[in-house]
C-alpha cells in the first residue's frame, strides 16, 4: 500500500509518500481500506516532535494519523464477520497509522457510517465534531444568546456558528481574509468580520448597538489580541469558553487568562474546558462520537472540509499551520 512515512522530526517536507507492507488485522481488529484521513493541528506538533499529550516523542519511523474512515476489507481472528464490507469511522486513539490507504483498528473503536454521509465528513465528525460538542455542553445556548467566534471559518468553528443557529442564537464570525469570511457568512452567521483589519471590534460594537445587543459568550480557540478583543465586546455575566490559543503557534504560549479581579471588574467569568473534565462530563469519548455522528446524519450539522491528495500530505501541513484551509483537513488516498 501507499503510506505517508516520517523517518526524522522537523518541518512538513519531511512527510514523504512511500510504497510500505500492507498491514494485517490481529484478534479483534479490522483492517480499513480508507478513503479519507484526518488531519489535526497535533499531528504537525507530533510530526516536529513535540511530545503532545502523548508520554514521549514518536517512535520513527511512523505512519501520522489518527483519524480514519472506509471500508472494512478483512478481519482478524475471532473478529465478528459482519464487519466485512461495511463502512466506518474510527479515531485511533493513542495508535498511529491514519496516513495511508490501509488501516488497522480495534473493533470497540468502530461506528458505521450511514448510507448517505461521506466519509471525508464521517472522518471530520469523529475527531472535530466530538470535540465541538464537548465543548458546547459548558454553555446553554438561547434565542437570547450573542456568540463571537473568533476562528469562525475553522473546522470547529465552523460547526459552533452552526450549532448556536440552530439554538437561535445571534452568532458573529470572525475570520482571517475574504475567502473565509465569505465561507462564515455562507454559513449563517449574522455578521462575519475579518479580523485583520485593525477596526474589526469597531464592526462588531456598531452591530450590537444597532440591534441593542451584548455578546454573551466567546468560544475562544486563538488567544492573543483577537481573543482579548473579543472579550471585551462581552457584557455584565458574559462568558469566555477557552479551548486552544492557535494565535501562539502549535502547543506554544498559553491561553489568554484573566486574574480574579479583572474578571470581578468585568462582571465575566472565563473557563477553560478541555480535558478530563470535558470527557467525565460528557459521559466519554464513545458517547461524545456517537451524538456528532448522529448530528451530521440528520444533518443539524455539516463539516466544512478541505480535501488534500493523500501524497500531499506535506502541502496540507504547511496549509494548515499557515491557516490556509478552511474547515477540516481530509486527506484522500
Amino acid at each position: 500500500m501507499h503510506a505517508i512515512r516520517l523517518h526524522a522530526f522537523g518541518p512538513a517536507e519531511n512527510l514523504t509518500y512511500e510504497t510500505v507492507d500492507d498491514p494485517e488485522p490481529g484478534p479483534g481488529q479490522v483492517r480499513i481500506a480508507v478513503a479519507a484521513a484526518g488531519v489535526h493541528l497535533l499531528d504537525a506538533a507530533l510530526r516536529e516532535g513535540m511530545p503532545g499529550p502523548f508520554p514521549g516523542p514518536a517512535e520513527l519511523p511512523t505512519v501520522p494519523g489518527r483519524e480514519v474512515a472506509g471500508t472494512v476489507d478483512r478481519i482478524g481472528e475471532g473478529t465478528d464477520e459482519s464487519w466485512l464490507g461495511k463502512r466506518v469511522v474510527a479515531h485511533l486513539g493513542m495508535v498511529p497509522g491514519g496516513y495511508a490507504e490501509l488501516a488497522v483498528t480495534d473493533t470497540d473503536r468502530l461506528h458505521e457510517i450511514a448510507d448517505h454521509l461521506d466519509e471525508a465528513a464521517a472522518v471530520a465528525m469523529i475527531g472535530t465534531g466530538r470535540t465541538t460538542l464537548g465543548i458546547l455542553q459548558y454553555t446553554d445556548l438561547a434565542p437570547r444568546s450573542v456568540v463571537i467566534v473568533p476562528a469562525a471559518a475553522g473546522g470547529i468553528g465552523t460547526l459552533i456558528v452552526q450549532y448556536a443557529k440552530n439554538a437561535g442564537a445571534t452568532v458573529i464570525g470572525l475570520a482571517g481574509g475574504p475567502a473565509k469570511v465569505a465561507h462564515v457568512t455562507a454559513n449563517g452567521a449574522d455578521l462575519a468580520v475579518d479580523y485583520t483589519l485593525p477596526d474589526w471590534p469597531e464592526h462588531v460594537r456598531t452591530y450590537l448597538g444597532e440591534r441593542d445587543l451584548h455578546a454573551t459568550v466567546v468560544y475562544d480557540s486563538v488567544g492573543g489580541d483577537t481573543a482579548r478583543a473579543a472579550v471585551d465586546l462581552l457584557g455584565k455575566g458574559g462568558r469566555h469558553i477557552v479551548f486552544g490559543w492557535s494565535s501562539h503557534g502549535i502547543l506554544e504560549g498559553s491561553a489568554l487568562t484573566f486574574t480574579d479581579d479583572e474578571l470581578a471588574e468585568r462582571g465575566i467569568t472565563s473557563e477553560s474546558v478541555l480535558g478530563p473534565a470535558m470527557l467525565e462530563k460528557a459521559g466519554g469519548l464513545r458517547a461524545l462520537e456517537t451524538r456528532s455522528l448522529d448530528e451530521a446524519t440528520t444533518g443539524r450539522l455539516r463539516p466544512a472540509v478541505h480535501r488534500f491528495p493523500l501524497a500531499e500530505a506535506a502541502s496540507a501541513h504547511r496549509a494548515l499551520q499557515t491557516r490556509g484551509t478552511i474547515g477540516k483537513v481530509v486527506l484522500i488516498p
